[in-house]
């Protein structure tokens, strides 16, 4: 998995490529918890390139999204057919804001 960053403004773009499994979830994980400052009012996540998300990828994004809740808005932009069943599975399409 690749994360690359972009922070413009308020706004913090992460662009995520590969599979978000249980070996690289703590990776997104810290990368999260060290970029989403108290600055950070929009936080973007580009899943454009994003293959796989196992349930260990989806416990930081449900802990991303918490943490976004308080400060401002978290998107989950340019999702695939196969990530969107699991987000609709799993109920995180009601909770998640996937545009």
């Amino acid at each position: 998995m690749q994360i690359n960053k972009n922070l413009t403004g308020a706004t913090l773009t992460l662009e995520i490529e590969g599979r978000i499994d249980t070996t690289t979830a703590p990776a997104l994980e810290a990368e999260l918890k060290h970029s989403v400052t108290s600055d950070v009012q929009n936080l973007i996540l580009d899943f454009a390139k994003v293959e796989y998300i196992s349930s260990a990828g989806l416990r930081v994004l449900l802990a991303a999204q918490k943490v976004m809740k308080k400060q401002g808005t978290m998107t989950v932009q340019h999702v695939n057919d196969v990530i969107m069943e699991v987000f609709e599975v799993t109920g995180f399409s009601d909770i998640l804001t996937i545009v």
